[in-house]
């Protein structure tokens, strides 16, 4: 089968790197830098999985800037373009779905399309309303960042949302399930078929609860550490029942990255006429962690009775894993702007950024050991063992050392 791809973001090169094992696989992008890279079978994306896939595997993987003809040529079109969250419009900003599609009409193709991006509730049938084009899917993904290709290869499970009645959608849903179960590694992956209005709820919630997860086991550590309770302790012995399970319990910053504080906001808005308490709670909740690490950051420092232009806070990574690259809408940066509200002074250790540079208005001092010497308080949402020597300095929440 021919398959196009739009984008080379974490979903798009991981889907483009486990199908192209066995077809042939065009992905799109409008980043020449990214095409270069997959077109020499090196990885744009911090994920060691799609590393050792370009090293060791044939890979039938070609990418583009072309993509009229990589539509034009292709069976299925799969969408996995940004949909960045417009908080002014309580929506999912879909414009670059809307440009593919504007190109798979255009230039005449007959693929069947899959979206894989991230949409609101309802999303895929306006779609299909709107642009007249039938043959139109929807199949979330449940990718973890830096973990993309390894979570396709063992994939939880497989949703697939479509219009029933489309016969051709019907038999098209079967060949997407063969194609995704066939690429993996695991075993009988589970799969449901459903609406697609069903299925754009299932991401949406599934991430919600994920963030549910998080702002619990936030909400618990705030606790502890107000009350002088050992967090780790409690969060061990809760778990242990069965039904919560040891397991995305580790406190943190906030839940952050790409996907969830964009989904549960999404969520959100669609419970607009509809009664709801935990959903906005959820939500709020994210905002107090953060509130709540920054007040004890500077408590740390010795704020209000040492000025706030006579402290240094340090700020070791902003990316939300080990192992990543990516600190888009990280926690860390939320706790940030809190911080400099203050007027307290900000150094960032950030070695995926040059050395002397700024970002978000704090200098880049990737030199480690001047940046130890020079902050009174170090904030690191994940430890590290660089910093056992000024562990005294460090303030984390990473009670599990894990993500």
């Amino acid at each position: 089968m021919k398959i196009a791809v739009a984008g080379l973001g974490y979903v798009g090169l991981s889907v483009s790197t486990l199908l192209s094992q066995k077809h042939e696989v065009t992905a799109v992008d409008v980043d020449r830098g990214r095409i270069d890279m997959v077109n020499n079978r090196r990885s744009p994306l911090a994920d060691a999985e799609i590393e050792r896939f370009f090293a060791e595997k044939e890979l039938h993987l070609t990418a583009t800037a072309d993509a009229e003809r990589a539509y034009a040529d292709a069976d299925m079109v799969i969408i996995a373009v940004p949909t960045n969250y417009d908080a002014e419009q309580n929506y999912f900003d879909t414009s670059c779905i809307e440009d593919v599609m504007n190109i798979v009409l255009r230039c005449h193709s007959q693929a069947v399309v899959v979206i894989k991006s991230t949409i609101p509730v309802g999303y895929t049938e306006s779609l299909i309303r709107q642009t007249g084009y039938p043959d139109i899917m929807f199949s979330p993904e449940f990718l973890r960042e830096s973990k993309a290709l390894y979570d396709n290869l063992y994939p939880s499970r497989i949703i697939i949302g479509f219009d029933p009645a489309n016969q051709r959608l019907a038999e098209y849903a079967d060949r997407y399930v063969s194609l995704m179960q066939e690429s993996a590694l695991r075993q009988n992956v589970p799969f449901e078929k459903m609406g697609t209005a069903e299925a754009e709820a299932v991401k949406l919630f599934a991430n919600t609860y994920l963030a549910l997860r998080v702002s619990y086991f936030n909400e618990l550590d705030t606790y502890a550490e107000l009350k002088h309770l050992d967090s780790q302790k409690i969060i061990r012995g809760v778990c242990l029942d069965p039904r919560i399970g040891d397991f995305y319990n580790n406190p943190s910053f906030g839940y952050g990255g790409y996907c969830l504080p964009k989904d549960t906001k999404q969520l959100l808005a669609n419970y607009q006429n509809v009664p709801e308490n935990l959903i906005r709670a959820i939500v709020e909740s994210n905002r107090t962690r953060k509130t709540f690490i920054a007040d004890r950051v500077l408590h740390q420092a010795g704020f209000p009775e040492k000025p706030a232009e006579d402290i240094i806070i340090g700020v070791f990574r902003l990316t939300m894993k080990h192992n990543s690259d990516n600190f888009r809408h990280s926690s860390i940066q939320g706790v940030m702007n809190r911080l400099k509200k203050t007027g307290v002074n900000l150094i960032i250790y950030e070695p995926t950024l040059p050395h002397g540079s700024v970002y978000a208005d704090c200098v880049v001092v990737n030199d480690l050991d001047a940046f130890k010497t020079r902050c009174d308080v170090i904030l690191a949402n994940r430890y590290d063992t660089l910093l056992d020597d000024v562990s005294g300095k460090v303030y984390t929440k990473d009670l599990f050392h894990r993500d």
